[in-house]
Parts: structure tokens; sequence; C-alpha cells
């Protein structure tokens, strides 16, 4: 088996969020994301549901890029508007998604950088589905190049979508509705174990140390067990292939290395 690269070793990480999630929605938005829930249903998870990105639910994964139309293989109609019934609302989705900046306690922006609400520095594409979509369903998080522009320092320059920051909490209120789970990075695997649901180190890609991934976090990390993040099986890698013919995921990560065990 040639060595696996980065990208692919991600894309197997990722789709270990959506191990045991029952059946439900899954989306990963980006081709990372969406390669892992191809992977996991193709193996691990076959009971996901997966749609087309369009408008229909459908029984085997589409494969990225050019495609004939008329190769999904159609499993119900599920257009926007009833999408929101059948899986947001009721809490029957897992999205795992991108955003530009994630804190300590996982609140994310991908709506604005720097200067005020009336006066941002840079205008992005505002909070879109986010406050729905964090506090009625589980959401993970794929970053392509980690790094304290995007892992910031005390919080995110605008709140997009909710998360565990016990200094955000009302006594009273209902915060049972947010599920973080995994965040995956092009260094590292994180969740949300540590103490008030804060980031925690979970496990490492091979030749990468604890201390590197504390440098590029703008925060204090906490560690867990630290094991090595596994390697994609041959298996893994045939699957990953035939959902990505034309090898888009090698454009995600820059320069996508190979990655091997130095155990």
């Amino acid at each position: 088996m040639s060595e696996p690269t980065l990208a692919e070793l991600c894309i197997v990480a990722c789709s270990e969020a959506f191990r045991g999630n029952g059946e439900i929605v899954a989306t990963g938005v980006g081709p990372v994301p969406r390669l892992a829930v191809g992977l996991a249903k193709l193996t691990h998870s076959p009971e996901l549901m997966l749609t087309d990105g369009e408008a229909y639910l459908v029984e085997q994964p589409v494969p990225l890029g050019p495609r004939g139309y008329d190769e999904r293989k159609k499993a119900g109609y599920l257009p926007f508007a009833r999408f929101f019934d059948a899986a947001v609302w009721s809490g029957r989705r897992h999205a795992m998604v991108t955003p530009t900046q994630l804190d300590r306690f996982g609140q994310i922006n991908l709506s604005r950088m720097g200067g005020t609400h009336a006066q941002p520095k840079t205008q992005m594409l505002g909070v879109r589905g986010f406050p729905g979509n964090t506090i009625h369903h589980p959401n993970s998080f794929f970053f392509p190049a980690h790094g304290p522009r995007v892992f910031v320092a005390g919080e995110v320059d605008m709140i997009s979508g909710a998360g565990y920051n016990p200094a955000k909490r009302i006594a009273g209120g209902n915060y049972s509705g947010i599920d973080l789970r995994r965040i995956v990075t092009d260094l590292c695997v994180m969740d949300f174990g540590g103490n008030d649901n804060a980031i925690r180190v979970v496990s490492l890609h091979p030749g990468v140390s604890f201390e590197q991934v504390q440098e590029a976090t703008g925060f204090a990390l906490e560690a867990g067990e630290l094991a090595e993040t596994p390697l994609p099986t041959a298996e893994q890698l045939e699957i990953i292939a035939s959902l990505d013919p034309h090898n888009i995921r090698a454009t995600v990560i820059r320069d996508n290395p190979t990655v091997g065990s130095d155990a």
C-alpha cells in the first residue's frame, strides 16, 4: 500500500465523528467532510442517511466532481423547505463544517473579521443557518490549516453559532441541544471533553507533537490520552478514491504531504 496523504488521514479521522450516530442525516460541507460522510456510510455506519446536496436523499454517496446527473440512486424527495422539519429542528442531523474561527468553548464565526458589527474589517457570509443548527443538532468541524487565526484567543470576532462558553449561560436557560463533538485539523483530532466542555486534544497525527499543536492555537489546550491518529487502511483508501475520482481531496491541504507512522 502506498503511503496515504494527510488529506486521506483527515478523511478517515472525520468519518469517526459519525460512528454510532444512528439513522440520522449526515452532512459533510466541503470535500474532506463530504468524503468522510461517504466513507462512514460505506464502512462502519451504513444506517446513516445522505443527501445529494440538492433535493434528494440517496442510497449511496454521490462522488465528488463531474458526474452524470442521473447517476444518483434516489431514496426519497427532501427539498430544502422539508429538510428543516425532517432533520434540523428534530435534531436528526449531524453536520461537519468549516467556520472561519473557533474559540476555546466552541463558539463559531463565519460572519465578519475585525472592526465592529456596523463596520467590519472583512465582511463574510453572515450567520447563515448556524444559530439554529448549533442549538438543534450535533455539529463537528474540519480545518485544513490549524493556526491561531482559526483557533483564536478570547472570543471569536462575531458569535455565529452557540458553544459551551459558561459566561454566556443564563440561569434557567435550556442548552441541552448544543452538542459539539469532534474537531479534525491538519495537525490533530480534538473534542470538547475538557473542563466546562473546553477543547481537548485527543490524538496527534503522525510526527506531530502536542507542543506544535499548542503553538498553533490561540488559547491553552487540554490534553487527553494523546493517541496517534490511525492511518487509513487499504480498504478505506480504495473507497475514498472511488468517491473522489478526480482527486479533489489533494487540493484541500497545502502540499498534501504523505503521512506514515514513526512508531
